[in-house]
């Protein structure tokens, strides 16, 4: 990667990211973005992140697209390189001395990271932005990181009381996906570009961004694509990737035995505006498609034993945000063993032939993005305003 050193002849201050995963990397971007605007340029970023914040202009210590692992037994064989990248972060921080180091979401490697800060009396201030899912599951971990961090920023309006009542403190600075673009995307222009037709119906399939969630899901949406276009009739699948997992992807829908258009991530939400629906993994993508208004179902696969370790300690009825925010199932959720390609058919189908099922869903799409965002700027700007008041202290 490449030289991480701060320049210090700079005079802003030197804010310190890590940012792992492809959704962390875009609330990042946006972040670094914010302060940008917020200290009229005078800022300067390094850490670790993906490639819209070293676009951007972080200067990054390592690619994190190694450390996009996910559950507890796909960890269980890197754990020792995670703990070496850990203790390479950990020097580096103290090496650079920076204004302030936050966090973005991937908890098993950055809570590392900020719990060994915290035992060597590190004076740094360390801010998390994303809460960890509490409320869902593994509830101790608000105790830790009341123990390990000075401030947290949350997505969620209802998630500060779990970390205050330790004496945490918790800003709700509201969901990034609110000012994220995705609902601003260019459908005509993204048919232009890829020579797909006006009258072509598109389906938008997003396996993931990890490299074993993608290996697990592909085969499964491929038999998908091929049922539905069996008893639907032709279309195309359109695949935004992610520069990690995208050979990957290009290989396997070589077979796939529809259409395929796979996309770099710059592109995705001028594919959303072409697509009548989608299929995507659960996560932050499932937001950004509500925010853009396309119709979709979530569908997932884990290890096993991963999920059976989630399913004995999650404390929700449900995983996909929009149904947690609603309190009932607005965006079908078909997980492990109902993630089948008939299942998964009968879905998108349903959304595809039924107009009233594809306009009530568009409806609590509206009101779930009302919950997402407080009064008084964009997400990122009064997470931005957060970061520099820790600065200021």
């Amino acid at each position: 990667m490449s030289d991480a050193a701060p320049d210090r002849g700079f005079a802003g201050p030197v804010v310190y990211l890590v940012a792992c995963e492809a959704s962390a990397d875009q609330l990042g971007v946006q972040l670094m973005a914010a302060l940008t605007a917020e200290t009229n340029g005078c800022v300067q970023f390094t850490g670790v992140g993906g490639p819209r914040m070293t676009a951007a202009g972080l200067r990054s210590l390592f690619d994190p697209q190694e450390l996009a692992l996910l559950g507890i037994f796909e960890v269980l064989p890197a754990f020792r390189h995670v703990l070496s990248r850990v203790e390479e972060t950990v020097t580096h921080i103290q090496s650079v001395k920076p204004a302030i180091l936050v966090t973005i979401d991937s908890w098993g490697f950055t809570g590392r990271v900020h719990q060994r800060l915290a035992r060597t009396g590190s004076a740094i201030p360390r801010v998390r932005y994303v809460a960890p899912q509490v409320w869902a599951w593994r509830p101790g971990r608000a105790r830790q990181l009341a123990r390990w961090i000075h401030h947290l920023m949350t997505l969620l309006p209802f998630e500060p009381p779990y970390f205050t009542r330790y004496g945490l403190p918790t800003t709700w600075v509201g969901h990034p996906v609110i000012g994220g673009g995705a609902g601003k995307g260019d459908g005509r222009g993204f048919r232009d570009r890829h020579a797909i037709a006006p009258e072509t119906s598109i389906l938008a399939v997003l396996p993931g961004s990890r490299q074993g969630e993608v290996n697990r899901l592909l085969p499964i949406f491929a038999a998908t694509m091929a049922l539905l276009a069996k008893r639907r009739g032709p279309f195309t699948a359109v695949i935004p990737t992610v520069p990690g997992v995208a050979a990957i992807v290009r290989a396997a829908v070589r077979t796939w035995p529809v259409p395929v258009c796979v996309v770099d991530a710059t592109e995705i939400f001028d594919a959303f505006a072409a697509s009548r629906a989608a299929i995507a993994a659960s996560g932050t993508v499932s937001l950004e498609l509500a925010i853009a208004g396309v119709p979709h179902i979530v569908a997932y696969r884990v290890n096993p034993l991963s999920a059976l370790a989630f399913r004995l300690l999650r404390r929700t009825r449900y995983v996909n945000l929009i149904n947690i925010l609603l309190d009932h199932m607005a965006v079908p959720e078909l997980l492990q063993g109902d993630c089948r390609p008939e299942n998964l058919v009968e879905a998108l189908t349903s959304l595809l032939d039924d107009s009233a099922v594809a306009a009530r869903q568009r409806a609590d799409f509206r009101e779930a993005a009302a919950k997402l965002s407080p009064a008084g700027g964009s997400p990122s700007r009064l997470a931005a305003r957060t970061v520099l008041s820790m600065i200021a202290q």
